[in-house]
């Protein structure tokens, strides 16, 4: 079977097409390809994974046409992120 792994960073992307057995794992694959020594400051204790956008676990066996994706842990929580955004454009007007 075919599978795509992807992994993005702010300013590089990472892209693999992959062949593997069928009953391969989504850690197995991950494994296989060989990421984990192209960026050895991965830790998939805290990176999801998922199958197109939707997360999964690591045990989670591949089909034919996946496209497995590693996600980068949240730097902050997008709530908050939205909310300060929020506040800051609805602030009033100091000159009225």
């Amino acid at each position: 079977m075919r599978i795509t792994l992807i992994y993005a960073l702010p300013d590089q992307q990472f892209q693999m097409e992959l062949q593997l057995h069928a009953g391969t794992t989504a850690s197995s694959a991950i494994e296989h390809s060989g990421i984990l020594r192209s960026y050895p400051a991965m830790d998939l204790a805290k990176h999801q994974i998922g199958i197109m956008g939707r997360c999964v676990t690591p045990d989670y066996v591949l089909s034919d046409g996946d496209r497995l994706e590693i996600y980068r842990p949240l730097v902050r929580d997008p709530k908050q992120a939205r909310r300060q955004r929020a506040k800051n454009k609805c602030s009033p007007d100091p000159k009225a």
